[in-house]
């Protein structure tokens, strides 16, 4: 019974805090977050992406000056 008391002591302290802090600090919160977020290639497929681009790369002809 320890542990679910201990649970909804937890969620108690984060609907407090939420709605203790002013809704432009949680904007603004939310709007650096999803900044600093990865692009969706990134997200889903990890780094398949670059590292097909540069298998690519390395694939075609150079041109010589």
């Amino acid at each position: 019974m320890a542990k679910s008391d201990d649970l909804v002591k937890y969620i108690t302290q984060q609907v407090v805090t939420y709605i203790e802090t002013p809704r432009e600090v949680r904007q603004q919160v939310k709007a650096i977050s999803k900044e600093q977020r990865e692009s969706w290639q990134t997200r889903w497929f990890g780094m398949l992406p670059l590292a097909t681009r540069m298998l690519i790369d390395q694939a075609k002809p150079k041109k010589v000056k």
